[in-house]
This record gives structure tokens, C-alpha cells and sequence, in this order.
């Protein structure tokens, strides 16, 4: 199966020589989990055109520095268009942190700066609801975020999979059966999850990076959750 990798954005500059592009996360995180796809980039967010999500046998919508808000990015109202062709299609569909947002915002949820301001570093999300591709028995899952914003209300299409106090509506299924977001990150290694918190200091609270640092010590569910997001996208 070929996943099309729907880039809105780049690895922060400073980091960018030690962790490469988001895509090839990706790669190295379906490798990790079992799943031996193949892949191509649309670096939407850079000029790049648009696939037709009808052809396309599988679709990962990338995290990003922009808001769903950000009007002024001219890929911002095409990519609504894109996954609302893909949903239409049943293209199996994924989308991570900014992914979840538009996703969400694209088929009619509101998405907004949470007044509870950046989440940073491993945070723990219960499963609700668990639908059937999430197999085992494992009531939470221990993941990577870095965000502010966040889905407020889902699209009516969508329900609540995986939530936390501080992301209510962290993971959403879609009633489509072909579509799936999380606002976390499974892509992340601990190094650049670390790397990242420490990127924000200045621009966040002391208390917020060091409780970010400190929460990497909780190991990792995201190998397991990327098996479940793969297997979702193979069915």
C-alpha cells in the first residue's frame, strides 16, 4: 500500500539537520510497528499540487507550525477541499496534531487556541469508545504532543476515541469508516519530543517545559498506537 504524506510544514529550524523531515518520521514509525508500506511526499505547505485523493490508496496529514485559522496561507482553503474529496472517496485517510485539527475543522468541528495554553512532552490519554481496529486492552496510552491548539468541538461525523483533561477530543474516528485523527504525536522519538520541549523555553512557562522533560520518564505507547493507525489505514 502507498501512503501519500500531505506535508503542512517543517521541522523547526533549529533542529532540523539532527531529525530530518516529518515525513520520513513517518517512514521510521510504520517500519517500527510492522508495516511495510511505501510512501510519496506532496509538500503541500511549499507549492507542491495536490494529489486527487480519489486516485490515492492511502493519505497522512502532517503536524505543522500553522493554525487552521491562518487565512493568508494560500494551500490553507485547497486542503479543506482535499480531505473533503478524500472523505467522500473513503480514501483512507490519517491526520496528526495539525492534521487532526483541519481534518476536524474541514468536515464542520471548531478548532481554537486552548486557553490551557501549549501542551509539551508525553501526555496520557485514555481510550473511550474503543473501536475496533484498537485492539488490546491497555485503558490509556502514553504519547508525545506539542500543541496549542486544539479541536474544541468535532465535527458531527466524528467521535471522541481518545481524550485527556487537557485534550478532551484528542482522537476521533470518523463515521465513514475510512478516516481517523489524533492530536498527539506517535511519530515522535523521545530525543526530538525533549528537543522540542526545550525548543519552547521562552516561550512557555519554566513550569511547563520542566513538567514536559520530566514526563519522557513515562515509557512510550507509541509504537503500539502506530500498529493500530496502520492497521486502520490497511483494512
Amino acid at each position: 500500500m502507498k501512503l501519500t504524506i500531505i506535508q503542512t510544514g517543517e521541522v523547526p529550524a533549529p533542529l532540523r539537520d539532527r531529525f530530518g523531515p516529518y515525513p520520513n518520521m513517518f517512514h521510521r514509525m510504520f517500519e517500527e510497528a510492522g508495516h511495510a508500506f511505501t510512501y510519496e511526499t506532496a509538500a503541500v505547505f511549499d507549492g507542491a499540487p495536490f494529489p486527487d485523493p480519489e486516485q490515492l490508496e492511502g493519505i497522512v496529514i502532517t503536524g505543522s507550525p500553522a493554525g487552521v485559522y491562518d487565512s493568508h496561507l494560500s494551500w490553507m482553503e485547497p486542503l479543506r477541499t482535499f480531505i473533503r474529496g478524500a472523505y467522500a472517496a473513503k480514501t483512507p485517510m490519517l491526520g496528526v496534531c495539525f492534521g487532526h485539527q483541519i481534518m476536524a475543522d474541514a468536515l464542520g468541528g471548531e478548532v481554537r487556541k486552548s486557553e490551557k495554553g501549549w501542551g509539551l512532552g508525553r501526555h496520557v490519554y485514555g481510550v473511550s469508545n474503543r473501536p475496533a481496529f484498537v485492539g488490546g486492552t491497555l485503558p490509556e496510552f502514553a504519547v508525545a504532543c506539542s500543541h496549542q491548539d486544539q479541536v474544541i468541538a468535532p465535527p458531527a461525523e466524528a467521535e471522541v476515541f481518545l481524550s485527556s483533561d487537557f485534550t478532551p477530543n484528542a482522537g476521533l474516528i470518523y463515521r465513514n469508516g475510512a478516516a481517523i485523527s489524533l492530536q498527539p504525536h506517535p511519530e515522535f522519538h523521545d530525543d526530538y519530543t525533549l528537543a522540542l520541549a526545550e525548543l519552547r523555553r521562552g516561550k512557555v512557562p519554566d513550569a511547563v517545559v520542566e513538567s514536559a522533560l520530566a514526563s519522557v520518564s513515562r515509557a512510550s505507547d507509541s509504537r503500539e498506537v502506530a500498529g493500530y493507525l496502520g492497521a486502520f489505514l490497511g483494512r
